[in-house]
């Protein structure tokens, strides 16, 4: 007979390194998780750190070639990722309080999801550029902050965006969607296009290579094919709940225009100002 679920038992090995006040925060924060397929990395490794009250929403299931990077198993293909995320998250902590959305994010449910939630977290992997936009838009509006992340080969890239940002994602962008539009294509892949111009320089000579790819079929609006790796997932959990921790706890935490960027090729971490 297994033993019933403790929560102080189940985060005994935090000792130390998170104190009882951060803890105590991160164990009532409700956290959105928009995308459940980098995503899913950080679940888990929230669900791991104490995080237990979710809401996730995804309208795509789980396919084989998920597996590669995303925190799912063979037995879930087929299945809607936000119901096999949240049975993988109650299997860590079976008093966890899952909400799961099996939708696509858009301008329609985003206000309805913040308002539910203490801090967002999305990932950069979207095709609708308006419903982005109204995501992050609505938590600066409710005072909730974001983090935003990028799988970047054998790294990946975290963005905070705290509510009083006056670098928020719509102000960042918004000349890369003028230009893009008078260019006669404002697409997700010509905005992002434009950003990944900027930050380019700072990437691993392999990440420029894929997403120009990705970038190149995505222009006739197939779905983002772009390569990623498990790597890449890893580093987006560590840092993102990491980021997450140190907003709880009080610490300062590198907010927008500046992306945190860890490169395990390079095994590098720097600042990177994607404004710039």
């Amino acid at each position: 007979m297994s033993a019933a679920f403790n929560y102080d038992t189940f985060v005994t090995r935090n000792t130390g390194y998170v104190d009882a006040t951060t803890q105590s925060k991160i164990r009532e924060t409700r956290l959105l998780i928009a995308g459940c397929g980098l995503g899913a990395s950080t679940a888990i490794a929230a669900t791991r750190m104490g995080f237990q009250h979710f809401v996730l929403i995804d309208g795509d299931t789980v396919d084989a070639h998920n597996l590669n990077r995303q925190f799912y198993d063979f037995d879930d293909i087929g299945t809607p990722k936000v119901q096999a995320l949240k049975k993988h998250i109650l299997r860590i902590n079976p008093q966890a309080q899952v909400e799961a959305v099996q939708a696509n994010l858009d301008q329609t449910n985003a206000v309805a999801l913040v308002t539910q939630v203490d801090i967002i977290f999305d990932t950069i992997d979207f095709l609708d550029l308006e419903a982005i936009l109204a995501l992050h838009t609505t938590a600066q509006a409710q005072g909730k902050g974001v983090f935003t992340a990028l799988s970047i080969g054998f790294g990946a890239g975290v963005l905070y965006f705290p509510a009083d940002s006056k670098a928020s994602l719509a102000q960042i962008i918004q000349n890369d969607i003028a230009l893009a539009s008078s260019e006669g294509d404002a697409s997700y892949a010509a905005v992002f296009g434009k950003i990944m111009g900027r930050i380019g320089a700072h990437l691993d000579r392999q990440v420029v290579e894929q997403v120009a790819k990705a970038l190149t079929i995505m222009e006739d609006g197939r779905p983002c094919p772009a390569s990623q790796i498990s790597v890449g997932s890893f580093t987006v959990a560590a840092l993102a709940v990491s980021m997450m921790h140190d907003l709880l706890a009080g610490m300062p935490v590198p907010a927008s225009p500046q992306m945190v960027a860890h490169s395990f090729r390079n095994h590098v971490t720097k600042l990177i100002d994607i404004s710039k």
